[in-house]
């Protein structure tokens, strides 16, 4: 019996049957499917930051959907999940969970200036339904899951969401994505629910500039952010800075010298194309030349070993606290070695940052499947992931949702 290939057949024994292509066509979302979006205002939207995009919290699963006692996962039999293992064998261990949709920027590469029409609440995955599926991925093998969104700090059960996660047995590290805005004020208590990772977005070390990549003021506040979880003893703290030709390539020497005496890792990421961001190839300023760059001021910069599933190509200038990563998803892709899954806030799973193909995990909780249904679907998904995403130019002509809606 192939055991990697069962969850894809037990997933078909599922959809045998009566009403099998109306399950199809109500789990299976692509690129070409129209989503349902609200039409709330940009001003409304700024109004509801402060509100929840869930009813009270309540961190017990639905009965149908409750873990049950037997694990699916057995060490002594499978080294890890086969539902989380691809046909090219890539083990998916590392969780991204968009918390919600909205953000208090609205930076270039990753929205229109318009904004975007969100999702109306009652099609988000509710508090319980975001720890319903960490905790089924954990069991199944995850052992690192980062907290995306939008902004994920501006949603207010952030703190009960990592309280619930750190019980989870078997999941080692919980990171957060964050424009570094509410860092500051919310970082002593996140540190104390238990976040161990953090990633602050940063494209601009010069004010004025800064404000014209977000569209929004709050340069210092991202500072103090900053400085608070080096403080606080994070390290490293991860500076993430999407790199962009005649925007804030000037800068890179700049952030190289932040790592000279504080613990930071600062990220340069290609510019990559989504919806709405006006993706142009002359723009992106790849990590050969980003790298030729730097290596004029540090000839000495030293290439650091890299763990098998990292993502960053990491250098270190020597006798720095810090170092320097360079994010290559466009000039030289990592796919052979991606290890990471993504739910977006409305409850799909995508298997590709690139990929136009989603399946609703939420339509799926929501129907009152049980935890092996969902398995099952998570499993297909899994394994219909292609070997790698297509070349930059043909992901900028694809059909794909604005980062903000993926959980960058």
């Amino acid at each position: 019996m192939n055991i990697m290939a069962s969850p894809v057949s037990m997933c078909c024994r599922w959809l045998d049957g009566p009403g099998c292509l109306r399950k199809v066509r109500k789990l299976f979302v692509n690129g070409s499917r129209q989503r349902m979006y609200s039409g709330a205002t940009h001003k409304e939207n700024e109004l509801e930051l402060g509100e929840s995009a869930l009813t009270a919290p309540n961190f017990r699963a639905p009965p149908k959907t409750r873990l049950t006692q037997t694990r699916l996962r057995d060490d002594s039999i499978l080294p890890f999940s086969a539902f989380l293992t691809d046909n090219f064998g890539r083990r998916h261990s590392y969780l991204r969970i968009s918390l919600t949709e909205k953000c208090n920027l609205r930076c270039q590469y990753c929205m229109p200036e318009e904004g975007v029409k969100l999702t109306p609440r009652g099609q988000l995955l509710s508090t319980a339904e975001v720890l319903t599926l960490a905790r089924l991925f954990v069991r199944e093998g995850v052992d690192k899951i980062r907290l995306t969104g939008g902004e994920p700090l501006i949603r207010p059960d952030v703190l009960d969401i990592i309280t619930e996660l750190r019980k989870l047995e078997g999941l080692k590290t919980i990171a957060v994505t964050t424009n570094g805005m509410n860092l500051a004020r919310l970082l002593p208590k996140l540190k104390d629910a238990g976040l161990d990772l953090i990633n602050i977005s940063l494209d601009s070390l010069v004010p004025a500039k800064f404000e014209f990549i977000v569209r929004r003021k709050g340069f210092h506040k991202v500072m103090e952010g900053i400085d608070k979880a080096v403080e606080l003893g994070y390290n490293p703290v991860k500076i993430n800075c999407v790199v962009m030709r005649g925007l804030n390539e000037d800068e890179l020497l700049d952030f190289v010298a932040l790592t000279e005496k504080k613990p930071l890792e600062v990220r340069f990421i290609e510019y990559m194309p989504f919806d709405g961001n006006k993706w142009n190839f002359k723009k992106m300023v790849s990590y050969q030349e980003m790298l030729d760059c730097i290596r004029q001021q540090w000839p000495n910069l030293k290439l650091l070993q890299a763990g098998h599933t990292d993502t960053a190509k990491t250098f270190k200038v020597p006798g720095f606290k810090g170092q320097v990563g360079f994010i290559t998803s466009m000039s030289d892709h990592f796919c052979g070695s991606c290890n990471r899954l993504r739910i977006t806030a409305d409850g799909n799973l995508k298997v590709c940052l690139f990929g136009n193909s989603e399946v609703s995990l939420r339509e799926v909780l929501r129907s009152g499947a049980s935890d092996e249904e969902l398995l099952q679907i998570i499993g297909a998904a899994v394994g219909r992931k292609k070997k790698q995403h297509a070349g930059m130019f043909s992901i900028s002509q694809m059909k794909n949702r604005p980062m903000i809606l993926i959980g960058g």
